[in-house]
């Protein structure tokens, strides 16, 4: 009998640590991580973006370029900043990204639309990449950037697309001090002159003459007259009506373009304004686009925007499958324009009249020689170089990386 008493008091015992342990286990394994949990919450923030599905995307940018190498990160190279620096570092810190994908950007697809160069700003600079699609994206990726750097929009997009080679044609604008279109032989003073009528009308005449497909080979360096990359198809290019700030007039020079090569909407712009001004005969339009080298003075990089890039194509495609959206920004508009009137158009105006980029290149175009072909061109380029570089080229390469 006590034999049989041990045994109903051991088993007992084992009930009760059995049911002991399974009180406790939950406890270990339910309030104790809970305690954890607050203890460490950063670490389950990143733990839950690791675990955010990777997808195909891209990003509506907007910045102001001043102060920048460019848009194109140079990889080994920290003493030029450039806005993608700025741009891959924000996607690490806010967790899109691994940080091992911003040492290789390979690594997450990473592709741009338009190669913007130094001191150039954009408006609608359009960016592709998978990330980790986390919760309030747009707003962690900002809060890591400066103000003049901004993402204003986020859209999926498939697999294998890739914004450089999807794009159809990309619109830049151009703004400058309309004093840049007074004939030479008038004195004129930059905050008093207004732009006329005829003079406008002139000025959208030259610009018109563009439209169409030309061989582009003088407005850009290291292509020749044969080489087929040369021909570019323009499809507007146009002068809007002059407007007033801080006492100086300006205007915007629109163009839109299937692509650009290095330089050219510059030299394009350089080329009228020398017309206009009576340096240079209108005749020398046609003879630019023969296989004479003929000398066309590059305008200042300041005041070149990239405002637009079109997937016309893509959009047709894929815009209306029911999976993705049509890359259009109509929604973004106001955005767009509310940053550029805060940071793009201010910096344009200020650095106009404390560097006076205009005014600099202007004095370089008497040294042109308009009537040359071959001879002297290298020599006055060299010359004017100075002047005419000062604010970084137009980054327009879209297509020859």
């Amino acid at each position: 009998m006590a034999q049989d008493l041990r045994a109903a008091v051991g088993s007992q015992a084992k009930r009760l640590s059995g049911s002991s342990e399974a009180v406790e286990r939950p406890e270990e394994n339910g309030h104790h991580n809970k305690r954890l949990k607050g203890d460490t919450g950063e670490e389950d923030a990143e733990d839950q973006n690791k675990k955010s599905p990777k997808r195909k995307i891209v990003l509506l940018m907007a910045y102001s370029g001043k102060g920048y190498h460019g848009m194109q990160r140079n990889m080994g190279s920290s003493q030029f900043k450039t806005i993608e620096d700025d741009l891959v570092s924000a996607l690490v810190q806010s967790g899109c990204i691994p940080e091992n994908h911003g040492e290789d950007m390979k690594k997450m697809s990473f592709q741009r639309c338009a190669r913007t160069d130094k001191g150039v700003s954009a408006a609608g600079q359009i960016v592709s990449l998978k990330v980790r699609l986390i919760d309030d994206i747009l707003e962690k990726i900002n809060n890591h950037l400066p103000s003049h750097i901004r993402i204003l929009g986020l859209k999926r997009v498939t697999g294998g697309f890739n914004s450089k080679n999807k794009c159809d044609a990309r619109t830049y604008s151009y703004m400058l001090p309309t004093f840049a279109f007074a004939h030479k032989d008038h004195d004129v003073q930059e905050d008093v002159y207004r732009l006329d009528r005829e003079t406008l009308d002139k000025v959208n005449k030259l610009l018109a003459c563009y439209k169409g497909t030309h061989n582009f080979h003088n407005f850009t360096s290291q292509k020749g007259p044969r080489d087929p990359s040369a021909r570019r198809y323009i499809m507007e290019m146009y002068c809007g009506e002059p407007f007033v700030r801080e006492n100086m007039e300006f205007a915007v020079i629109k163009v839109k373009g299937q692509s650009f090569m290095m330089h050219q909407i510059r030299k394009m712009i350089g080329l009228v304004i020398a017309i206009v001004k009576g340096y240079a005969g209108e005749s020398i339009m046609e003879r630019s686009w023969g296989e004479e080298k003929v000398d066309v003075p590059k305008a200042p990089g300041l005041g070149l925007v990239l405002e637009r890039v079109h997937f016309e194509k893509y959009n047709r495609r894929f815009g209306n499958d029911g999976l993705h959206e049509p890359l259009e920004w109509t929604e973004e508009e106001e955005k767009i324009a509310v940053f550029k009137e805060q940071y793009i158009y201010p910096t344009i105006i200020n650095t106009e009249r404390e560097e006076k980029s205009m005014v600099n290149w202007l004095n370089t175009l008497p040294i042109h020689d308009f009537n040359s072909s071959v001879v002297g061109v290298h020599a006055n380029h060299k010359n004017s170089k100075n002047s005419s570089d000062l604010e970084g080229s137009d980054g327009c390469a879209d297509d020859s990386d």
